[in-house]
């Protein structure tokens, strides 16, 4: 699992990016920039990390470059986040019981 993805993803503006991605499949700084309310430099540079860790991926067209999500890249963080999430359900499953006391 990767520190630099979840270093890119504790940025909200960067979240509010790969979430429009995830929604809309693909778009330009520009665009993402219009749509979310930041600038167009901004969003640029925000872009430019999620595409360095591997979130989306970039391709040229003329003077724009449209940006893709790439789900693959949170396979990592989805698989770390699933065995917290059931490290904490056993640990509280085993707390109730410790509360409840032996059933009969």
């Amino acid at each position: 699992m990767s520190d630099a993805i979840f270093a890119a993803l504790a940025d909200p503006n960067r979240r509010l990016i790969v979430e429009s991605l995830a929604v809309s499949g693909s778009g330009t700084a520009t665009r993402l920039g219009t749509d979310l309310g930041i600038s167009r430099q901004a969003t640029a540079k925000h872009l430019s990390l999620l595409a360095e860790v591997g979130l989306v991926s970039g391709e040229r067209r003329g003077r724009e470059t449209i940006y893709r999500p790439d789900p693959a890249a949170l396979a990592d963080v989805t698989a770390w986040v699933a065995a917290v999430e059931h490290q904490w359900a056993r640990r509280l499953g085993r707390l109730a019981d410790h509360v409840d006391g032996p059933s009969g």
